[in-house]
């Protein structure tokens, strides 16, 4: 068939085009990219989120005020000395041996600053089995737990010579390093964990191994230049490892799909009889147009990160911008010169036992939703009725979320051993290893009125109920600077925490600092931090909702010219986001369940989660909303009465949409066996919204809604007509491309 001729409206037409008349100049640009955003990533280096810049309010200003006037947080560690059988008193004489031992042990290494006797601080618990030796780390807090190994091992060096008496090390950078390689093991896990997952139902789904390795390449080098831009970017949004963590996830996740759509529909149209150049002429106006569509819809949802005014949401969600819109953009110009280069050998590494089902590909329609979309179109009502009633009941836990950020024991439950020393601090001295601090920044900070403000907040912090003490003050002369360390009773119990800060910030501060004129005195810490965060984030949960929904909607309408569509693909969205949520709650806040995930006794979900869900999955779930409705909407333009094109496009899609959906289960669902009970929360979210989306929602719920509307999902009102117009009628390519043999000419 030598004089086709395809003139393709519509920018994935057009690239895709290109790409295929000039493939090796396609594969050579794009290779050209990655490399170099790696090596300028590379070179660049990244800004990492710093803790100071990451709130607004008092905790921001307590780290500018330290900033300001040099002076560095040091990381506080603190070293517990307690009676393991409740024999040995702090007064004994081996008791006082083990601490003279770790005062000069940790002195030793050089590594530390400010070592403290618990005789000397009076840092010994209320039945005097418990003490406590505290010291800084030298240098930058943020490095410390870099520089804590040595340390921790002098610690450990002691305990063997006192096996009656248990000796711990706990404090930032300890708590730090074990967090980190806990973080980083549990990552790695996913990462290595998720490519050969994904291969493995990719080689599934096509039954060849080089069709099945071209989206795991795609993504792959997707994330490596993403990985690179991060790093030029940084130097003007700070990113982190949390950001290249989701962005990894996310990059996996669409990277995947968008090739996985485009290829699919290119072999199916290869089955149905038509020539290579032509079929890959059609899945380039379709299903790339579809991951054009879904690429700008996902990345609009992922900007609404950027709302939140929250440091490590921004990095997140630009990294997750940019790692979609890199994918989309390889999807549709690398992939078409791939598949060009390639032509038949696409199909080289079959696999055998694969090679039959690989056979009926022609027939691309579904058995299954065949016989599933025969029932719901039969009595669209009750299955809408059913269906949607099902979600809801789902979703309804979700109406009692409690949401908090999780304590260390929470986090990790008994997998690190730095627990037990967590809890064991908080039980023999409640307030925790991480106290309360308020920045106090005077004209005079040695001036008399300041002084006796300081001695009045110290006594009245303990008096008001707010801390059991003891409460220490640093004087900082030169810079007229204070820190006041106040550990906070309620210690590992965030909500009785959270009401000993607010005692702090508004009845013992006011009566005592603030009778002096001209001074500032923020609380910061941890408890203040994280109830900071938790303000901060829910403050700008409208702003975010209301941006990515008013915007995906925008784009659903511009895109199908249907104010019908556009609405229901925001009513659907919204109702696996809260089915997500029902989930969630369920799971981790009542425990139905919890024991098949290792979640045991959390009792809350994750303060950053369900925002972060919102977006992610509102953004995933277009993927197949657009891909579903724009077959649909294919096979309607084609002549095809409403009903039967919501048949012909829901069987049509179904595999592609089952197999996209099965590895983004998988991936995600890797996220919930990590050791991390947030990771945990985030894979079973994710996993689950997505399995509910691609089944219930797309396969039963949006059929039934549309057969119910029948020729009302395309309307769109007149005085809307002026809109621009972003629909391509390339539907008609598939309607007039010649299978082999015929000599007609394809045009739009």
């Amino acid at each position: 068939m030598g004089n086709t001729e395809v003139r393709a409206r519509g920018l994935a037409a057009r690239a895709g085009g290109w790409s295929a008349r000039h493939r090796w100049a396609a594969v050579g640009i794009w290779v050209l990219f990655v490399v170099l955003a790696m090596g300028l990533g590379q070179a660049a280096g990244r800004v990492d989120v710093d803790e100071g810049d990451q709130l607004k309010g008092e905790t921001h200003t307590a780290a500018k005020i330290l900033d300001d006037a040099g002076i560095k947080d040091a990381a506080s560690e603190t070293v517990i000395i307690q009676s393991k059988d409740g024999s040995t008193t702090a007064e004994s004489g081996e008791f006082r041996s083990a601490v003279t031992e770790i005062v000069k042990a940790v002195d030793a290494t050089g590594k530390v600053t400010s070592v403290t006797s618990p005789y000397d601080t009076h840092s010994i618990s209320r039945d005097g089995r418990s003490a406590l030796v505290q010291f800084d780390v030298r240098g930058d807090a943020k490095t410390a737990a870099d520089r804590v190994g040595p340390v921790l091992d002098a610690v450990s060096g002691v305990q063997k010579k006192h096996e009656s008496l248990r000796i711990e090390e706990i404090g930032g950078a300890s708590m730090g390093k074990q967090y980190k390689d806990a973080y980083g093991n549990d990552f790695q896990k996913a990462e290595y964990s998720a490519v050969p997952v994904a291969l493995g139902i990719l080689l599934i789904a096509f039954g060849a191994l080089v069709a099945a390795l071209l989206p795991v390449a795609l993504a792959i080098t997707a994330i490596m230049a993403t990985m690179g831009l991060m790093g030029i970017v940084s130097h003007v949004q700070a990113m982190s490892d949390t950001a290249n963590s989701v962005m990894l996830l996310v990059g996996m996740a669409v990277g995947v799909d968008y090739c996985l759509f485009y290829l699919r529909r290119e072999r199916e149209e290869r089955a149905a009889g038509r020539d290579a150049g032509t079929a890959l002429r059609i899945a380039a106006a379709t299903s790339g147009r579809a991951v054009v569509v879904s690429g700008v819809t996902v990345c609009v949802a992922m900007a609404g990160m950027l709302f939140t005014g929250l440091a490590e949401f921004e990095a997140m969600g630009l990294a997750s911008l940019m790692v979609v819109a890199v994918a989309m953009v390889g999807s549709v110009t690398v992939l078409p010169a791939l598949l060009s280069l390639l032509g038949e050998r696409v199909e080289k590494g079959r696999i055998p036992f694969l090679r039959r089902r690989r056979r009926s590909d022609a027939n691309s329609e579904s058995r299954f939703w065949t016989a599933v979309l025969r029932a719901v179109l039969a009595k669209p009502l009750v299955s809408t009725l059913v269906a949607g009633g099902a979600l809801l009941a789902v979703a309804a836990p979700a109406l009692g979320m409690k949401t908090q950020q999780l304590t260390l024991d929470q986090e990790f439950g008994n997998s690190l051993p730095i627990v037990a020393t967590y809890n064991r601090v908080n039980d023999a001295f409640p307030g925790g290893s991480e106290p309360a601090q308020v920045v106090v920044r005077a004209k005079d900070i040695n001036a008399p009125e300041v002084r006796q403000a300081l001695a009045d907040f110290k006594r009245q912090a303990i008096a008001s109920g707010a801390s059991r003490g003891p409460v220490d003050i640093k004087l900082h002369d030169a810079q007229n600077v204070a820190v006041v360390d106040v550990p906070l009773v309620g210690g590992s119990d965030m909500d009785r925490a959270v009401k000993s800060l607010e005692k702090l910030r508004d009845e013992v501060r006011p009566a005592t600092l603030g009778k002096v004129a001209g001074l500032d005195a923020p609380v910061t810490g941890q408890v203040a931090g994280n109830h900071d965060f938790n303000d901060q984030l829910l403050g700008s949960v409208i702003p975010v909702f209301v941006f990515v929904i008013v915007f995906a909607f925008l784009l659903m309408l511009l895109s199908f010219r249907s104010l019908t569509v556009a609405i229901t693909s925001i009513v659907l969205n919204l109702l696996s986001v809260g089915a997500a949520y029902g989930i969630l709650v369920a799971v981790f806040q009542h425990g139905w369940g919890a024991s098949l995930v290792g979640a045991e006794g959390v009792g809350a979900v994750v303060t950053w989660l369900p925002l972060f869900l919102f977006v992610i999955l509102f953004g995933l779930s277009m993927d197949y909303h657009v891909f579903v409705v724009s077959r649909i909407r294919e096979a309607r333009m084609r002549g095809r009465s409403t009903k039967d094109a919501i048949q012909h496009g829901v069987v049509t899609t179904a595999g592609v949409v089952t197999s996209a959906a099965v590895i983004m289960v998988a991936v995600f669902a890797i996220f919930g066996t990590l050791s991390m009970q947030s990771m945990k929360q985030m894979g079973v979210g994710l996993a689950a919204a997505v399995l509910i989306d691609a089944t219930i929602i797309r396969g039963v719920l949006l059929p039934a809604v549309m057969a119910l509307l029948g020729e009302r999902n395309w309307y769109l009102p007149k005085w809307l007509n002026r809109l621009p117009d972003l629909t391509h009628d390339e539907s008609s390519e598939a309607a007039t491309a010649p299978v082999h043999g015929e000599g007609e000419r394809l045009t739009v």
